[in-house]
């Protein structure tokens, strides 16, 4: 049944995001293990409709927030005020107090606004006037960003960097896909006919499932001597961290379960480790200017480090 539940959001999704079958794959596992999502990509490249298509797919409440030099944390956490007929504060809660969060364009914030999602993002809750409000288990962050444009950007600090589970593009479709977007856009955008495919009760059967995923010694090994190669590979000044082998070893096993298998593969490993490492690796200067990229130092890593049999 979970399996099918799977293929069932993915057919769903696949009635907006045409020719993107990959990238739906890794967001749905990202989701499942209960990791947040980094899209990165030029714009108009379908970065919005893909976590607006996400959200409409589910059962579950959705906020979006457009980022902005001049947004605060209250903005987005929620502000105190102060009720003269009850004669006391009162919180009006701000768009992170959801399920699945949209934050667009992310690194047009302020380092401070950033850094209000900190908590929400690594603990599910926000600590406001001392109290704690709990998020949910299903919280979830899809984050936007454009990787070439840095005129009003803040760079995301690696804290913010290491809370997201995965970052990963969507690129250009090629011919075929576009077209086939042109002719499903004609009279309306498919976004407005798409509904909710998936409750709670599937959603928490999916995650059960993929608990139950068996992972071997071998390629627990396997995975844990990846991250740690990228600690002490060439131009690296901060390598992966635990952080990463956990989210890794989760969503591998999500991965397995879409696979239809009852164990996680090499494979899987080796699917992930670019979408989930390379953005939390931090190059020297020498290298950055030697053309050299956390991609690339993943890539190497995967090559050097023997596969298990």
């Amino acid at each position: 049944m979970s399996r099918e539940t799977h293929t069932i959001l993915l057919e769903n999704l696949e009635t907006v995001m045409i020719g993107q079958r990959r990238t739906l794959r890794w967001l749905l596992a990202a989701f499942v293990a209960g990791g947040h999502v980094l899209l990165e990509d030029l714009p108009g490249t379908g970065k919005t409709t893909l976590a607006k298509a996400f959200a409409r797919s589910l059962t579950l409440e959705f906020q979006r927030i457009q980022f902005t030099p001049d947004l605060l944390p209250s903005d987005l956490l929620g502000v105190s005020i102060f009720d003269p007929q009850r004669q006391e504060f009162r919180l009006h809660r701000g768009p992170a107090f959801t399920e699945v969060l949209l934050a667009d364009e992310i690194n047009r914030a302020s380092p401070r606004t950033q850094a209000a999602l900190l908590e929400a993002m690594g603990e599910r809750q926000i600590s406001l006037d001392g109290q704690r409000h709990e998020l949910g288990a299903w919280f979830f962050v899809i984050a936007t960003q454009n990787p070439i444009e840095f005129h009003g950007t803040y760079p995301l600090p690696e804290a913010q960097m290491d809370r997201f589970a995965m970052r990963f593009g969507l690129g250009y479709p090629d011919v075929d896909g576009e077209m086939a977007m042109l002719m499903a856009q004609r009279e309306r955008h498919p976004l407005e006919a798409l509904h909710a495919c998936i409750d709670r009760v599937a959603l928490e059967d999916l995650r059960q499932a993929a608990t139950a995923i068996r992972i071997s010694d071998e390629v627990s090994r396997y995975l844990v001597e990846l991250v740690a190669a990228t600690r002490k590979a060439p131009g690296v000044t901060m390598g992966a961290s635990p952080r990463a082998s956990l989210m890794l070893m989760k969503i591998a096993r999500v991965l397995a379960l879409f696979d239809g298998l009852d164990f996680v593969t090499p494979d899987h490993i080796q699917e992930l480790a670019l979408p989930v490492l390379a953005h939390r690796l931090k190059l020297d200067s020498q290298a950055q200017f030697g053309g050299l990229t956390a991609e690339m130092v993943a890539g190497d890593v995967l090559r050097q480090v023997a596969t298990p049999v």
